[in-house]
């Protein structure tokens, strides 16, 4: 565990790597989710296969989340692609990386694409999209409601979710209630600063997409395929947008797969 200041902010890191002494193969930097997500999600499912790969796998929490500092204001999605990249300088990393971002931390890792095409080798999507006019609509309905039903009706939420999601993810709502009423999180994404079709569609390293075949975010699929030269979708049936977690070796087999594809890692690995 290490705490790194990136640019005026601390952001909580964990780094692996070969344990025999090989050199990385590649880099691979892994971006969670929003709100009740943090680096834990990676690093209890695909992190340690990658590491098994020979890769250099770097994972964080962002902003707000998890061991990372909690600021009062700096939440929109240009302040998050921001952090990585300090975080990248700090750590000394100069060469092209394979980013992975689950649902918002796909957003980001793309905003990071589209910013530095010539240091992304490969960029990897998980029940995720680009910011857009229309994405930046659906996170504000969403953050909306999250301090309408969660935030501000917190004891009989709370006493929900442990009675139908146990007392786990009763802690993670209680954490992501705090976040949306202590912080401008939930005003700060969705006045984000979007991409423009054109930026989208200059993104031309491989990108792979990952889709629980039972999310609405499937139907994505055809229009990232328009959007993109290199488009690889994958459909899982029978998931939701937890298909990191719940199909963690199918979901990691996939990622390794493009990183061989772009010449940074064996194939095969699972």
């Amino acid at each position: 565990m290490a705490m790194v200041d990136a640019g005026g902010i601390r952001l909580h890191v964990q780094r692996m790597g070969p344990t025999d002494g090989r050199t990385p193969h590649a880099t691979v930097v892994l971006v969670h989710g929003l709100l009740t997500d943090s680096l834990a999600s990676y690093y209890f499912t695909v992190a340690p296969v990658f590491v098994a790969a020979g890769l250099d796998v770097v994972m964080y929490d962002l902003r707000g989340h998890g061991r990372s500092d909690r600021p009062r204001e700096g939440y929109t999605l240009d302040h998050n692609i921001d952090d990585l990249e300090a975080l990248l300088a700090r750590l000394g990393i100069s060469g092209r990386i394979h980013l992975v971002g689950n649902s918002y931390g796909g957003t980001i890792a793309f905003g990071y694409a589209a910013r530095h095409p010539e240091r992304t080798a490969g960029l990897t999507l998980i029940e995720s999209e680009p910011a857009t006019p229309g994405w930046a609509a659906k996170l504000g309905r969403i953050l909306r409601r999250v301090v309408d039903e969660l935030a501000y009706n917190q004891p009989d939420a709370i006493a929900w979710i442990t009675a139908h999601r146990g007392r786990h993810t009763a802690r993670l709502a209680r954490g992501a209630a705090r976040l949306a009423l202590e912080t401008t999180l939930g005003r700060d994404i969705p006045a984000s600063r979007v991409l423009t079709e054109e930026q989208i569609r200059a993104v031309r390293c491989p990108v792979l997409g990952v889709y629980g075949g039972d999310s609405d975010l499937v139907d994505l699929v055809p229009l990232m395929a328009a959007r993109l030269t290199d488009f690889r979708p994958v459909v899982l049936p029978g998931h939701e947008h937890s298909v990191l977690v719940e199909a963690a070796g199918t979901v990691g087999g996939h990622i390794l797969d493009l990183i061989h594809s772009a010449g940074g890692a064996r194939a095969g690995v699972r």
